[in-house]
């Protein structure tokens, strides 16, 4: 009741341009419903789940069940065929020696997901629509392009995944670009399970992530690697022995696990409109995944006469392994049963993820551009934006050599991930928007130094990508867009500083001058 009193408050006070608020406040009001439109507007989120009160149970399955649902969601961003593709490279690599950066990863993700999580709760609105309410208009614009392009490239992983899977799955009858096909089409079927009930829907996520469990730790157990290694490499933060390659993997397993479509997505799957549980279970197969990846040498291959035998090098050195030539192997070594629950683990881990990438993309489009479409047009059009690139790929690479667009892939994603991490720091960090729940000191320097780490690393691999390249007109090129990458992303971190507290910056900033006012008038209303 006082959220709606509060609601109707900054309505009343506030002018309407076209339908949408424009008033001081309006950062921290949810978006106002159309007045009319074809379709109701719906999504996955505006379902309720009932959740069990019992004040004389200490635990209750049933109450634990209730908010497992959007942690479904959430564990599913961190397995993408793109994070498994990343995580056999660096296996393949280094061995167990770079388990720990894996589980570094994983805290620093789990750390972001706390703030993102925060910001949905507190104010009700998604990261995309806080955003919108906060930038100016070309900010805004510049920022949804960023991150429209980071969706699109995790979407081409996941939708090419997909194909491989099929591919193995059918012994190479099914082509790359009939795989895209079939993914692209059974994605639409999927994401409309949740007209039939909101938990059908999650129970249909949770199926997809048993599937995953069973089809790695199969995996796991049958290669059976040293445990005492494996211990060693996850808990002792040393590589012994390592080099530039070993280096750049372990960025990329940063890079991989912390992606910035799913720090918009996870500040929606928490809306006060349903219940919120991190069921962070993904990253036990990750580190199946990476455990296995040591034993992907090509010489049993070789020895075999192995069909794929043209994609082993003849020294019986360690293969420059992907998601199709380590389900290749697999085969080669422990027979046709491990390719195939491989190729299934693959399928189970695009599908989700697609569908996933579709709600980021749908939730990012109608935050940053205010769209309120029906159910049919929104995912139509997410779809469509990764379709044509995605398609192109599948038609022109044959599935054998795919490991050099993964990599593009990476760092694409990579260079846009200060317009998710600056933006969700500076939010979260602003009393205007989140009042009481603002972050402390200690959130706001420790959130600084992980963010600053993570953009730093991330831009260490997009440097060591492009100088590999060897070209002097792409060196111009990166460096003509390197100016225009880095002033936007000096004027986002201006705005951050200004949340953060550094007053000598303020001069002209938008998130400066909000609190007192906003605190001030919420004072008034309250008594």
């Amino acid at each position: 009741m006082k959220a709606e009193q509060d609601g109707d408050l900054l309505e009343e006070d506030s002018p309407q341009e076209d339908g949408v608020q424009t008033n001081q406040y309006s950062s921290i009001s949810p978006p106002a419903s159309p007045v009319a439109q074809d379709e109701p507007f719906s999504t996955y989120f505006e379902d309720k789940v009932a959740i069990p009160e019992n004040v004389s149970q200490v635990f209750s399955f049933r109450k634990l069940w209730a908010f497992t649902g959007p942690g479904f969601l959430m564990s599913i961003a961190y397995l993408d065929p793109g994070n498994i593709e990343s995580d056999l490279q660096s296996g393949a690599t280094a061995g167990f020696k770079l388990l720990w950066v894996l589980l570094g990863a994983t805290i620093i993700g789990l750390l972001l997901q706390r703030l993102a999580a925060r910001l949905g709760v507190v104010t009700g609105m998604h990261l995309a629509e806080v955003c919108n309410r906060q930038y100016p208009t070309v900010p805004r614009i510049i920022l949804w392009l960023m991150v429209e392009l980071a969706i699109i490239g995790s979407d081409m992983q996941e939708v090419i995944g997909c194909a491989i899977a099929f591919n193995l799955l059918s012994v190479g009858r099914i082509p790359l670009w009939v795989g895209v096909l079939i993914t692209i089409t059974d994605t639409f079927v999927f994401l409309f399970l949740d007209k039939y009930g909101l938990r059908k829907l999650e129970a249909f996520f949770g199926f997809l992530i048993t599937v995953m469990a069973l089809s790695f730790g199969y995996e796991y157990v049958l290669v059976s690697p040293d445990q005492g290694e494996l211990l060693k490499g996850m808990f002792l933060p040393y590589c012994a022995g390592c080099g530039p390659p070993q280096l750049e993997q372990a960025v990329g397993i940063v890079g991989a696990v912390i992606m910035p479509h799913n720090i918009y997505l996870h500040s929606a799957l928490v809306k006060p409109s349903h219940p919120y549980f991190v069921y962070n279970l993904q990253n036990f197969k990750l580190w199946f995944i990476m455990c296995v990846c040591p034993w992907l040498q090509n010489k049993e291959c070789n020895a075999t006469g192995s069909p794929h035998s043209g994609l082993f090098p003849l020294n019986n050195g360690t293969l420059e392994v992907d998601i199709y030539k380590g389900g290749v192997v697999l085969g080669c070594v422990f027979g046709p049963a491990a390719l195939y629950i491989w190729a299934i683990g693959i399928l189970a881990a695009g599908q989700s993820s697609t569908m996933t990438g579709t709600y980021s993309g749908q939730f990012v489009m109608e935050g940053f551009l205010n769209l309120r479409w029906s159910r049919f047009a929104r995912v139509l059009l997410t779809r469509s934006v990764a379709i044509i690139p995605t398609l192109l790929v599948a038609i022109f690479q044959d599935v054998e050599h795919l490991t050099g667009m993964n990599d593009f892939l990476n760092v694409l994603q990579s260079m846009q991930l200060p317009f998710a991490l600056i933006p969700i720091l500076t939010f979260t960090s602003m009393t205007s928007i989140m009042n009481d729940f603002a972050n402390g000191m200690v959130w706001k320097i420790s959130g600084g130094i992980v963010i600053l780490l993570v953009c730093a690393i991330n831009m260490y691999f997009v440097v060591v990508y492009v100088t590999a390249l060897n070209s002097v007109l792409f060196y111009v090129f990166a460096a003509l867009l390197s100016i225009a990458y880095l002033c936007f992303v000096v004027y986002l971190a201006w705005h951050c500083l200004v949340a953060l507290g550094v007053s000598c910056l303020d001069f002209g900033s938008r998130v400066s001058n909000r609190p007192a006012v906003l605190i001030e008038e919420q004072s008034e209303y309250d008594s």
